[in-house]
């Protein structure tokens, strides 16, 4: 019996199908033992919606997060009911949804205190005397800014006063 073109003789095409329905089974048994031996991660590494964060406490005066420091403050993560991960100590749990799992961090500004308005306008009107980073307590930036503005009006002041005494000497003022 002659096979027509494109077609495979029936027993070889049988067999051929045999052999991927062995490889789907033995590929799809051992990506699930795979997954059940699986370590399992750590809290601060669970998707989204397995967890639940807190808001971050606000401070009325900054309005920004308490407790900021490098431009990051913490909040705290619950991971949701029958997750089992592992804590910051390594130790595998599984969370009840009441328990601190890890901390997250988020981003913040380093605020000391100082009044955004008056910083601004004092670089706006005295910024070139240094007197906003004096303000902000960087004596030592507005030294260097002082002394630039000295240095600047004095030039200055050296010009314009030996082009006067200049045109008094050829004009004899």
């Amino acid at each position: 019996m002659a096979a027509r073109p494109g077609r495979l003789p029936a027993r070889r095409g049988a067999a051929e199908a045999r052999f991927l329905l062995l490889l789907w089974f033995a590929g799809g048994a051992t990506v699930e033992g795979a997954a059940s031996r699986e370590a399992p991660l750590k809290c601060d590494e669970l998707r989204l919606g397995q967890y639940i964060c807190d808001d971050p406490k606000i401070d009325n005066s900054t309005q920004e997060p308490m407790n900021c420091t490098n431009h990051t403050a913490y909040v705290q993560c619950l991971p949701a009911p029958n997750i089992t991960c592992k804590d910051h100590l390594g130790i595998e749990k599984v969370f009840t949804g009441n328990e601190v799992g890890f901390y997250k961090p988020i981003a913040c500004r380093n605020v000391n205190g100082y009044s955004y308005k008056v910083a601004v306008a004092l670089s706006l009107f005295l910024g070139w005397l240094g007197a906003d980073r004096f303000y902000l307590g960087y004596p030592a930036l507005d030294l260097s800014g002082s002394a630039s503005a000295v240095i600047c009006l004095w030039t200055f002041l050296l010009i314009r006063f030996a082009k006067v005494l200049h045109c008094r000497i050829l004009w004899n003022w």
